[in-house]
């Protein structure tokens, strides 16, 4: 089974249905793995939009395949991606998913177009 990284806002298209989220396939979502730091964005925006928190953390959690702690080494990555993602304004969350995407040598999913400049040596799929 090939693993795939998802970020918090592939996991938010799928949950409202949102444009791309018809590219994130039931298949490709039993193959995703979420880091925490973007289980928690996801959370956190649920519960801003009214959610009670056990609705929020259930929608959050059961749609991925995987939900992966983030580790030591995920946040000296993150940390060091500041200066590759800066210029594009990117936050904690989507440098602890690539970061989580780097450690396993895994294909990432974002809904951010602004990814597509990155040059990591990671693949990245863009669902907008």
């Amino acid at each position: 089974m090939n693993r795939v990284v998802v970020d918090s806002s592939v996991l938010l298209a799928v949950i409202h249905q949102e444009q791309g989220s018809e590219k994130v396939t039931p298949e490709l979502l039993t193959r995703a793995i979420i880091s925490t730091v973007n289980l928690a964005e996801v959370q956190g925006k649920l519960l801003n939009w009214g959610w009670l928190p056990e609705d929020a953390w259930a929608d959050a959690t059961g749609s991925v395949g995987e939900i992966v702690p983030f580790t030591i080494e995920h946040a000296r990555a993150a940390g060091n991606l500041i200066g590759e993602t800066r210029a594009l304004g990117l936050s904690l969350g989507d440098r602890a998913c690539l970061a989580l995407g780097l450690a396993l040598k895994a294909p990432v999913y974002t809904a951010d177009r602004s990814w597509k400049h990155l040059k990591l040596g990671l693949q990245i799929h863009v669902i907008r």
